[in-house]
């Protein structure tokens, strides 16, 4: 055995997984650890029983087998753009509360600017994978001149600018996967909201309790008269629309940008909101339309809420917007659920770069 410490974004899958064996055996090796979904913390020393080569089982880009988070994401990002210089730029948007860099990708050179996101509730983060997922395989194909899945990428990318921030939400999104702990800067914030439990699959909200997606100024009022009057798990609209810098990154890219369409992946339900107010153009029927043949997702004009970055979007630029829930279950999907997020909506994202 040789010992392991514990770094910032460890989960037991992710250790494993890097030391090439199936997370059982980590938990068989440290008694401290009570089962496999068991939170391991930043600095805590385990023991590692021995070097394996089960990760060659995960070689499929389709298939997740661990947790994908903020330090995942740095790391895809230096390695797409040292891979791909001349096809993807990567940059900074701004930050989140705890420092965390927001990260947006861009390519294609067409003059036609559209915007998919995801990673916005912090147990979504399945709908981060994706989209990075997505992005490669577009690049990929684009650098080998082939067709993927029937769509000339080399083309739509001379038609249009694609931008991806695929994870809106880093601080929570690690505090799902990685728990909190007494080091964390905000433990006392976070036990206070969570009512000192020590679970937080439940948690859609930024570290201080707000709903990224309950933050914008369409309908934002409603929403919080209906909502949480205090930091929350989930739900929470905060003091006043977009008071957090995460909502704050966003907007001020959407504004900079002249987005012809804005795609917002979240999970679950395995539907597409296009409408908000009747305020929608009326090519937003017929595009949803193709989005959910491409995906078999069922079209929904709307939802029964407010607040939110499509409902922003559609409001205020009177250009089609469209909330895409992928999956179906319990929050945070479990990891077999990849399988279908990636067949159902490859082809939904693709038809995006279209309509």
């Amino acid at each position: 055995m040789k010992s392991y410490i514990v770094q910032k974004g460890d989960t037991i899958s992710k250790i494993a997984l890097k030391h090439g064996i199936r997370p059982i055996e980590l938990v068989i090796a440290n008694h401290h650890i009570k089962n496999e979904l068991d939170y391991v913390q930043p600095k805590e020393e385990i023991m590692i029983p021995r070097e394996g080569s089960f990760s060659g089982k995960y070689s499929s880009r389709y298939t997740c087998v661990a947790e994908y988070g903020p330090t995942d994401l740095e790391k895809d990002a230096f390695r797409l753009k040292k891979k791909y210089p001349s096809l993807i730029n990567v940059r900074e948007i701004g930050t989140s509360v705890m420092g965390q860099p927001l990260y947006v990708f861009e390519i294609g050179t067409g003059k036609k600017e559209i915007f998919y996101s995801g990673g916005w509730h912090a147990n979504e983060w399945l709908t981060t994978k994706f989209l990075i997922t997505f992005l490669e395989e577009v690049v990929e194909s684009a650098t080998e001149n082939e067709q993927l899945h029937g769509y000339n990428v080399s083309k739509i990318l001379s038609d249009i600018t694609l931008y991806i921030v695929p994870l809106v939400n880093p601080d929570g999104v690690e505090l799902v996967q990685q728990g909190i702990y007494k080091d964390h800067p905000f433990y006392e914030t976070v036990n206070k909201i969570n009512k000192g439990a020590l679970r937080f699959e439940h948690w859609s909200s930024n570290i201080r309790g707000v709903d990224l997606n309950h933050q914008w100024p369409a309908g934002w009022q409603k929403e919080a008269d209906e909502s949480p009057k205090k930091p929350w798990s989930r739900h929470y609209s905060g003091k006043g629309p977009l008071t957090e810098p995460e909502s704050q990154a966003v907007h001020q890219l959407t504004l900079s940008k002249n987005f012809a369409h804005v795609i917002a992946f979240h999970s679950q339900g395995q539907m597409i909101f296009w409408g908000y107010r009747h305020l929608e153009p009326k090519e937003s029927e017929e595009m949803v339309t193709r989005l959910s043949l491409a995906s078999s997702y069922a079209p929904i004009h709307t939802a029964d809420s407010d607040g939110g970055y499509k409902d922003w979007f559609i409001q205020e630029m009177r250009r089609p917007g469209f909330t895409v829930e992928v999956g179906v279950g319990t929050n945070p999907l479990p990891f077999t659920s990849f399988s279908e997020i990636w067949s159902n909506n490859v082809l939904l994202a693709l038809e995006g770069l279209t309509i």
